[in-house]
């Protein structure tokens, strides 16, 4: 199996080496069904599952009994909070519960290989030697993507993503401000954001993070 052979840029844009990335370690195919599995254990660990509604007997009021229970021609009647009546309690209504779930750390890892397989295929990763800059603002870390050719009005927002094997305080404040960027270490990434960016942008040091995790 052929490896990956990836162009290495500095902040200026320019290529100064080039490093290769083994494929045997992402796979040989993409594992479609995994990487459904993943997605849908990572949206359903983000609900909040805070829905509530009010039996009848959580609802206020309702204490006396409307009118007596013989005598009057009408239906029988408890409480006035019946799931029958106006501002009555909720039948089978929702009620908080926690949607998450576990998943196997294989599978997990097998989403995350096929991911970053089809972002190598669509040659939509670019290496970076390092990220430094001359001095810790968004102007300067704009002009690092301008220099990239990553820039433009039409970048939807967390539409680049960033990996890096460490953020210094002052750099990740320099990188927040910035819509179309998501930051996170390469030891932390997961499949839904690798799918979800449109772009890649890897640290040198933060590849070689990502490549000894996939090899786990």
């Amino acid at each position: 199996m052929e490896n990956i052979t990836l162009k290495i840029l500095n902040t200026k844009g320019a290529e100064v080496d080039n490093v290769e990335v083994n494929q045997a370690i992402l796979g040989k195919e993409e594992k479609t069904g995994v990487v459904w599995q993943a997605i849908t254990a990572y949206m359903a660990n983000r609900r909040k599952g805070l829905a509530a509604t009010k039996t009848r007997g959580e609802v206020s009021g309702g204490g006396k009994k409307p009118w007596k229970q013989k005598g009057t021609g009408r239906a029988r009647v408890g409480s006035t909070r019946s799931p029958l009546w106006r501002h009555g309690g909720v039948v089978f209504g929702p009620h908080p519960r926690d949607f998450s779930y576990t998943l196997p750390q294989k599978i997990r890892d097998a989403a995350l290989k096929t991911a970053l397989l089809s972002k190598f295929k669509a040659s939509k990763v670019l290496v970076l030697e390092g990220f430094e800059l001359e001095k810790f603002s968004t102007k300067e870390a704009v002009k690092v993507f301008d220099n990239l050719k990553i820039t433009g009005k039409k970048l939807k927002d967390d539409s680049v993503l960033l990996l890096m094997d460490k953020v210094e305080l002052n750099l990740r404040r320099a990188l927040r401000n910035i819509a179309f960027l998501k930051v996170n270490l390469a030891k932390d990434t997961n499949v839904f954001e690798v799918l979800n960016a449109d772009k890649i942008v890897i640290t040198k040091n933060a590849l070689t993070d990502l490549t000894k995790r996939l090899k786990k």
